[in-house]
């Protein structure tokens, strides 16, 4: 054999050899890797590979309601009349056999008809009967109504004051809910509740008529009190009785009478709910019950006398009132009729409240 010839030999061997030796490596990889380990090999490029980043995800919100109430409007209890009276136990076995939490009650004015010991009386019997949540209220005009009636617990018009004052209206309620103030507020679960109240009726101040006149010291105090309650990012609640007038007015009878300074006390903050009685408009005769100004205003109907558009009682069984639960991020205001224990299409109402900013 040539030189040369033994050259090409030994390439020829040395080619066999690498290809076997290839074909050898791929029957390992092939066995103890594998396959989609293999596809996914990096590639080796010049720059290094980059961290994965995910965008910042905000903290879950709580599920459940953080509060929950009920808000009963003009119950109008009286030792005179039975309907009424029977609404609230309606009301109150709703409440206390209610699917739902319940961390209050809201007695937003007119608990009894005509203030009297008598309909007091005649309330606290009913309210003994019921394991019932904290109780709250305020003054409506019919709490004051005790001038109008006689020793003889009857309507007598010609005697006015017949003995008594506005001063025993307002004593009469304070013993009642057990107050030092008609005015109040209270905290629970971390959120605020203001209660106003009438201070005064036409045995002191002839010209408020039925309407709701305060006075500038609860003026000054719902001032302080709402910049010490208020909380970025949370509601919160306001109960008045009587309704405002349109805006940039001043009330008269049957509204709050000085609404230009409530309003405008109102106008820094955000999610603040206003709710009123005294209308006792049913939620199902179509009238509004939901306004939105600087705030969330309501207008709840009435648990003793529902009325129609017309101001009259025809629908002598139902009683209706409101229930409002308080979320992290809404509040979910709802009618409700306790009559059949239900809540109302036509009243419903959920309201996303506004963020905190940073």
């Amino acid at each position: 054999m040539s030189r040369r010839a033994f050259v090409r030999w030994l390439l020829a061997i040395g080619a066999v050899l690498v290809g076997l030796s290839a074909w050898f490596s791929l029957l390992v990889k092939k066995k103890f890797i594998p396959e989609e380990q293999a596809i996914a090999a990096p590639v080796a490029t010049s720059e290094p590979p980059q961290q994965a980043t995910s965008a910042p995800s905000e903290e879950p919100l709580p599920l459940g309601p953080l509060m929950s109430f009920f808000i009963l409007s003009d119950l109008h209890v009286t030792s005179g009349d039975s309907l009424p009276n029977k609404k609230l136990r309606l009301a109150l076995d709703d409440v206390t056999q209610f699917d739902g939490p319940v961390d209050a009650i809201m007695l937003t004015g007119d608990l009894t008809d005509t203030g009297t010991e008598v309909d007091y009386k005649a309330l606290r019997a009913i309210m003994n009967n019921y394991k019932l949540p904290p109780i709250h209220g305020n003054m409506g005009n019919h709490d004051y109504y005790t001038i109008w009636i006689n020793k003889a617990n009857s309507w007598d018009q010609d005697n006015v004051p017949n003995g008594k004052s506005d001063a025993v209206s307002r004593e009469q309620f304070k013993k009642f809910m057990g107050y030092t103030s008609i005015y109040n507020d209270f905290t629970t679960n971390g959120h605020s509740i203001l209660l106003l109240s009438q201070e005064a009726y036409v045995q002191e101040k002839p010209e408020v008529g039925e309407g709701a006149w305060y006075s500038d010291e609860q003026l000054a105090w719902f001032k302080g009190r709402l910049g010490n309650l208020y909380k970025p990012g949370r509601p919160l609640f306001v109960m008045t009785h009587q309704p405002l007038p349109p805006v940039g007015t001043d009330g008269a009878t049957h509204q709050l009478i000085r609404a230009i300074q409530f309003r405008e006390t109102l106008k820094p903050y955000k999610n603040v709910f206003v709710f009123c009685g005294h209308r006792h408009q049913d939620f199902q005769n179509g009238t509004p019950h939901y306004i939105q100004e600087t705030f969330h205003y309501f207008h709840n109907a009435s648990v003793g006398r529902t009325l129609n558009r017309a101001y009259q009682q025809t629908a002598q069984d139902k009683a209706q009132g409101i229930y409002v639960q308080v979320f992290a991020d809404k509040v979910v205001v709802r009618g409700r009729e306790f009559s059949n224990r239900t809540f109302i299409e036509e009243a419903n109402w959920t309201v996303p409240l506004e963020k905190a900013h940073a």
